[in-house]
């Protein structure tokens, strides 16, 4: 069937995060959800699994890791195995939970900056240390800089590598070469990789990512892994996901940790949606890449007609823009707050992602392209008020 994502949908008064927090007025472009309706074979899942009237202890259906595996393989041409998978509440929770289990206070975990925000608190929150190897910009495009990323593995103190694959913000997908060379330096100093790879079913059109576990059975059993429906079929407030672990040892780890928890089990909502997405939610997804790369394009034209100074990261993956203001020569946290004041858009200020984000803003392009077309007339309208 034929998906609408022109179609507008009225999001306030749903505890919505993104919309019933801003002020009235202001165009939320921030937080990475998407404003399209989910998938309909999602939807009627939901709808079967809420005809019936109790909503008791669940339990993971037998072939509930098995569809994930498939889609995995469907989707990037390889297949985890069923014991790799464990059950996690959500990507950003799980990262919390791998520093206290895994790691302890005074070690430090090693990050390519700039980089998704809660990286770093799920470090500093729990006395965790962090080390930031600066990926080097250039022609609109972040390399990793190897050299300094060994330098700093070495530090007898950094344990753990958090890997945002696809990059979050710049939507940089990593060649296989280049996650085989960190791998292996991660390998060579005993540290353990910490995969977020919950952008990588996005990918634009005849784009291709290389699933981290896949790269060498070495690099495999050195790995964790998060992968999850939330991003790719706007599903985080179901708050289900999934961590792959081929490693048994840290297998048992995690799932020890999490057992004293009391986290067993997604919720019964969270089964269906995830079963449904990663059944059935192949054509939705094939048309919204679609979409979303012509949304990327509308980006491009805009800002080269209208705002030649502003230089974006075309994305390879991943419905956000990360976008090089540093041309207007204006102070980062100035511009921030006048496009929440003046332009009325809320956008995520790059210097939250590391010192390398100053003059930087991310934008999210997963919403109606008049909507959009609204957001980027709002930067402009920004830029001609601070210049006047």
């Amino acid at each position: 069937m034929k998906y609408d994502f022109d179609k507008i949908i009225d999001r306030k008064n749903s505890n919505c995060l993104k919309w019933d927090t801003v002020e009235e007025g202001v165009l939320p472009m921030w937080v990475a959800d998407m404003d399209f309706a989910i998938a309909d074979p999602i939807l009627m899942a939901l709808k079967k699994r809420l005809e019936h009237p109790v909503f008791g202890y669940g339990i993971t259906p037998g072939n509930y890791y098995d569809i994930a595996a498939k889609w995995v393989e469907r989707r990037h041409g390889f297949k985890p195995e069923e014991q790799w998978f464990s059950h996690c509440p959500g990507v950003v929770p799980g990262l919390h939970f791998l520093a206290q289990c895994m790691v302890k206070p005074g070690d430090r975990i090693i990050m390519l900056t700039p980089v998704y925000y809660p990286f770093f608190e799920a470090a500093q929150r729990n006395g965790i240390g962090v080390s930031a190897s600066q990926l080097i910009y250039r022609n609109q495009r972040y390399e990793i800089d190897f050299d300094d990323f060994e330098k700093k593995a070495k530090e007898p103190e950094v344990k753990m590598f958090y890997f945002c694959s696809p990059h979050n913000p710049g939507g940089r997908l990593w060649t296989r070469e280049e996650i085989e060379r960190l791998g292996m330096i991660c390998i060579e100093n005993g540290i353990i990789i910490v995969s977020d790879e919950i952008h990588s079913d996005l990918l634009m059109p005849g784009e291709r990512h290389i699933v981290t576990a896949s790269v060498s059975r070495e690099i495999s059993d050195n790995s964790i892994t998060f992968i999850a429906p939330s991003k790719t079929f706007n599903l985080a407030g179901l708050q289900t996901s999934l961590i792959m672990i081929p490693n048994p040892s840290l297998k048992d780890i995690f799932d020890r940790f999490i057992a004293r928890l009391g986290i067993k089990r997604p919720n019964v909502f969270g089964i269906s949606a995830l079963m449904a997405s990663y059944e059935y939610g192949d054509e939705w997804l094939d048309q919204l890449l679609i979409y979303l790369k012509n949304n990327v394009e509308c980006v491009k034209e805009y800002l080269s007609e209208h705002i030649p100074e502003a230089k974006m990261m075309i994305p390879q993956a991943g419905y956000l823009v990360w976008i090089d203001f540093s041309g207007l020569k204006l102070d980062p946290k100035e511009f921030h707050e006048a496009l929440l004041k003046t332009g009325k858009i809320w956008l995520d200020e790059g210097y939250m992602f590391g010192e390398p984000g100053y003059g930087f803003e991310r934008i999210n392009v997963a919403c109606p392209r008049s909507v959009l077309i609204d957001g980027l007339k709002r930067i402009k309208k920004t830029i001609d008020y601070l210049r006047k």
